[in-house]
């Protein structure tokens, strides 16, 4: 495919961002009125909006509207894109499946990391930690549809874990996330929502030490709304924002 010319550059983002710009209007209206059917304040639930294949440009203009949250999948293309983007004020979180080698990359690149899976991936980000005097706040993800092509722990061993990973030092709990099973009908997908919010609350209701439970983490482009229905306070939205992935 042949490049694009300075001036179909330029009308090319000019577009985009106006996209970007009707997309998040219309995402806060949906996620205000999914609040008010929840019947939680409006402003209770945190946009993420995750840039995963998109360029630092579009980003940067995400930002200028008042995003101050944003999800990287891979620590690789977070590391190549954080120096081009304005994140002063932005809150940073990894969200993809994070490997033990990766940890020493990541750990004091972002505020909190989502995707702690296993009680070894929680060592290790404590070590690195550690070494750099800081803690690192990190959501357990689970596995709520227990399915073998995603990470994610399973429900059954989600309290012990919780527990190990509390007593590591330079390490805090502030929640869960999820990504359930893609569903065809709505009803389904809020039932393993509604698996996620019990599992939440029941942890909470342990006041374990270390284990803060103020974030569940789940709903995405498709499901957001569900999600909040069923009593998510951070949503993950990537292509209802920036536009279809095409890689």
């Amino acid at each position: 495919m042949m490049e694009k010319s300075l001036s179909e550059l330029e009308q090319y983002r000019a577009q985009r961002c106006h996209d970007i710009e009707e997309n998040y209007k219309q995402i806060l209206d949906n996620i205000a009125r999914a609040e008010a059917a929840r019947g939680v304040d409006e402003g209770s639930v945190k946009f993420m909006a995750v840039t995963k294949t998109v360029e630092p440009y579009f980003i940067n203009h995400a930002l200028s509207l008042g995003i101050d949250l944003i999800g990287e999948n891979r620590v690789q293309e977070l590391m190549s894109k954080k120096p081009e983007l304005n994140l002063e004020g932005v809150d940073v979180h990894l969200i993809g499946h994070l490997q033990t080698n990766k940890v020493k990359q990541v750990v004091g690149e972002v505020s909190t990391i989502q995707s702690v899976d296993s009680v070894k991936v929680a060592k290790e980000i404590s070590k690195v930690s550690q070494a750099k005097g800081i803690t690192t706040n990190v959501l357990v993800e689970v596995n709520i549809g227990e399915e073998e092509s995603k990470s994610g722990l399973e429900t059954n061993l989600l309290l012990e874990t919780c527990h190990e990973i509390a007593e590591l030092p330079n390490i805090k709990v502030e929640g869960l996330m999820a990504i359930p099973p893609i569903c065809e009908e709505s009803a389904k997908v809020r039932e393993f929502f509604a698996q996620m919010y019990k599992l939440f609350i029941d942890i909470y209701s342990k006041n374990i030490d270390n284990i803060n439970m103020h974030i569940l983490s789940m709903g995405m482009s498709s499901d957001y709304e569900d999600a909040i229905l069923e009593g998510a306070n951070l949503v993950r939205v990537g292509s209802s924002l920036f536009g279809a992935r095409i890689y």
